[in-house]
């Protein structure tokens, strides 16, 4: 654990460092309750709500976990004119995240309902829209114009749309020399070329490299990867194995730090978030590494999208 005058430097090195967060924001709704008997209209559970509860999911998650480790964090995405939106703007501004969400009034903010009882997921229902292009032309504008005040740029890519415009955004972000860091989505990772680091997980990568049969077959993908797409590194979150950094020379591994695993969501959310802001702070990659993988082992005993604090973070590093 880091002595008490390293985490005092730590943390005002972070209370500095700004952090632009772009991508697909989303507000995660928990419904939550009991069940105690089925359904006579169908064999399904029948959950009694007790209460509810509201989250920030996607980019703005990140967002999130970029202010609780004590970091500056600007969030620039799209979200409906409703009153899903309303609330996400109103959880931003309870967890110190400066915001720059366009209100498109032809779509409804993406929300995700879970309803959970007994610490089981019983279903997830999904509402969304893409953006339109006229807004997303707003955001290219303000991209441009905070670009300037921030140390790092975060891609948060959940397929949703908003991040129509990466390669301009990557492209606008090396020009400034700033380090674009982007959480990938879907089989095409041609246009997050030029970007500094990718992190996808096992699955992701997966999906664009193919399987591996061995660790010696991991590198070499990571490699070609790496060399395709002209990025100074890629991270590979590897769930229960915990993450792999891959840049010029030997891969650095380091092991999961979990103590109990509760609920994986939101963890790649942290890790990015981690790495992005201890990147802003001036960290190199093994550092910032391991700051991110402390960071998403608290994550992980948490219940939902939860977050990091700073002092869980010393205490855990």
């Amino acid at each position: 654990m880091p002595t008490k005058f390293q985490q005092e430097t730590l943390k005002s090195r972070f209370a500095q460092a700004k952090v632009l967060v772009v991508g697909d924001v989303m507000l995660d709704r928990y419904w939550l309750g009991d069940v105690s008997r089925i359904s006579p209209e169908a064999p399904v559970p029948v959950a009694k709500i007790e209460k509810t509860e509201h989250r920030a999911g996607g980019a703005a998650n990140v967002a999130r976990n970029v202010a609780a480790l004590g970091g500056q964090a600007v969030l620039l995405s799209v979200i409906g004119d409703d009153e899903a939106g309303d609330c996400l703007n109103a959880l931003m501004a309870e967890h110190g995240v400066e915001t720059v969400l366009i209100r498109d009034q032809n779509i409804a903010t993406t929300v995700k309902l879970r309803v959970v009882a007994r610490n089981q997921q019983l279903i997830r229902l999904d509402f969304e829209d893409a953006p339109t292009h006229e807004v997303l032309n707003g955001v290219k504008n303000r991209f441009r114009e905070l670009l300037a005040e921030c140390d790092v740029v975060i891609l948060s890519d959940y397929g949703k749309g908003g991040l129509t415009h990466v390669v301009s955004f990557i492209e606008w972000a090396r020009q400034a020399g700033k380090p674009v860091l982007i959480d990938p989505k879907g089989d095409d990772y041609a246009k997050y070329t030029g970007a500094t680091m990718l992190t996808p997980n096992r699955a992701e990568l997966r999906q664009v490299t193919g399987s591996w049969k061995n660790e010696a077959d991991l590198q070499e993908k990571a490699r070609a990867l790496r060399r395709n797409l002209d990025l100074q590194a890629l991270l590979l979150t590897r769930s229960e194995e915990g993450m792999t950094l891959f840049r010029d020379g030997e891969p650095h591994h380091q092991p999961t730090q979990a103590r109990e695993v509760f609920d994986v969501s939101g963890a790649g959310d942290t890790v990015i978030a981690g790495m992005g802001l201890a990147m802003a702070a001036g960290l190199d990659f093994p550092e910032a590494m391991q700051l991110a993988n402390a960071a998403a082992g608290v994550v992980v005993g948490k219940l939902g999208t939860a977050v990091c604090s700073f002092d869980e973070l010393a205490q855990s590093l």
